[in-house]
């Protein structure tokens, strides 16, 4: 890692003449904008001097390049999350989160038609609040059987025993928000205004 640190702060001399004569501004004029001595930009330059963050800052500014450019750092990362489906007891299930224990995130598609209109009821560690996004989900919970609609909720212990299942044979589209250990989803709402 050092000797890529080196190498970029090696780089960054010729960079510099570039892009100053790319504008035809003079070190005088570099100078004036940047608050850097002429003999430190000129050695700066030339590689003689190696830069420091106090004065890379301004030039990037003076130059209208970002830092990054500057030193040309490699690039970072993908910022996107790629994270792949797995299909569990006939439903497709997309994890949205990937760090380990606390409560997790899933988006879960049950197909049309999917075969899943016969309940077997389960059991499990944990707490799980479920939001429904398209369709009609049908939640069997202990002695409960509901049909919810996009935009209802529901939240429950999963100790009890329960199921899920397209409510009509259409497909569904629902949010799990699953804590193992039991941790239960907050929500936070506004009081409603008095009239």
């Amino acid at each position: 890692m050092p000797d890529d640190i080196d190498e970029a702060l090696d780089a960054v001399g010729p960079r510099l003449r570039a892009l100053r004569k790319q504008r035809d501004t003079t070190l005088a004029e570099l100078s004036a904008t940047t608050g850097i001595s002429v003999s430190t930009l000129s050695r700066l330059e030339s590689g003689d001097r190696r830069p420091t963050l106090e004065q890379l800052l301004p030039l990037a500014r003076a130059h209208g390049v970002t830092l990054d450019e500057l030193v040309d750092a490699p690039p970072t990362g993908d910022p996107r999350i790629h994270l792949r489906p797995e299909t569990r007891f006939g439903m497709t299930v997309l994890p949205l989160t990937r760090r380990a224990g606390g409560i997790q995130a899933y988006k879960l598609v049950i197909p049309a038609n999917s075969g899943r209109s016969e309940p077997t009821l389960r059991t499990h560690e944990g707490y799980e609040w479920v939001y429904v996004l398209n369709g009609r989900l049908r939640l069997v919970l202990g002695e409960h059987d509901i049909v919810m609609r996009p935009g209802e909720a529901a939240e429950f212990d999963t100790h009890v025993p329960h199921w899920f299942g397209a409510a009509d044979g259409a497909a569904v589209e629902f949010l799990s928000l699953f804590g193992k250990q039991g941790e239960r989803a907050h929500i936070r709402a506004r009081p409603a205004e008095s009239a």
